[in-house]
């Protein structure tokens, strides 16, 4: 179990993700935009263009999922059953909780 202690340090952490993912979501949405075919810049330059369109597009799609994530966590810290795995039942590590707070799954049952 989490003492209280642990408890506010998981929603300062979390708060501070969300910040930086809203941010990062920002970014990445301005890098996402459509490659305008009449933009004067050479093909390979184009193909460049539309690759690192498709990358930051799905970097876009996973910050919004961990977002989503976060946030529903977020409202879950107080929860009793908060540190301990969905599947096995025993607790998460301390460490593990603090890095990806929105994992509900101890390091052996996410293998």
């Amino acid at each position: 179990m989490l003492s209280d202690e642990q408890r506010q340090q998981i929603k300062e952490v979390i708060q501070q993700q969300i910040s930086e993912a809203e941010k990062e979501l920002k970014v990445l949405k301005e890098l996402t935009a459509a490659v305008a075919p009449d933009d004067s810049i050479g093909r390979i330059s184009r193909m460049d263009a539309i690759n690192n369109k498709s990358v930051n597009d799905a970097a876009y799609r996973n910050t919004r999922s961990r977002l989503k994530l976060l946030k529903t966590v977020q409202d879950q810290v107080d929860d009793e059953h908060f540190g301990l795995c969905k599947r096995c039942g025993e607790p998460i590590a301390f460490g593990r909780i603090q890095i990806m707070p929105e994992k509900r799954v101890c390091v052996n049952c996410s293998k």
